[in-house]
């Protein structure tokens, strides 16, 4: 029941760390896979609750609880896009946040 999204969530808990990235090959989290779905929706921000009542399949459910538990936010973004790592790195904007429920949801336009 659980990936290596949770031993990374895990991991990064201990160290403390600020946010959990979590390169894929797409852009971030979509309402729909945008592989099979050209009209899937890109959201660039996410709350905890959201991504559960949505079935959402950023990581593993208990990796998503243990961030919602933990105030830890979860970056995910396309990591084969040239310099989304370093954007990410660098706290611009790339990919799909996902936060605490007071944060809310936001859709790419």
């Amino acid at each position: 029941f659980v990936t290596t999204d949770t031993a990374a969530t895990q991991r990064a808990l201990e160290l403390e760390a600020e946010v959990v990235f979590k390169a894929t090959r797409v852009d971030g989290v979509y309402s729909d896979d945008p592989e099979k779905n050209p009209h899937a929706v890109l959201y660039r921000r996410l709350d905890y609750r959201t991504v559960k009542e949505q079935n959402l399949r950023v990581m593993d459910q208990t990796a998503i609880a243990q961030c919602s538990e933990h105030n830890m936010p979860i970056l995910v973004f396309n990591y084969k896009r040239e310099g989304n790592i370093e954007k990410a790195i660098n706290g611009e904007t790339v990919g799909t946040y996902v936060g605490s429920e007071a944060e809310g949801a936001e859709t790419a336009n």
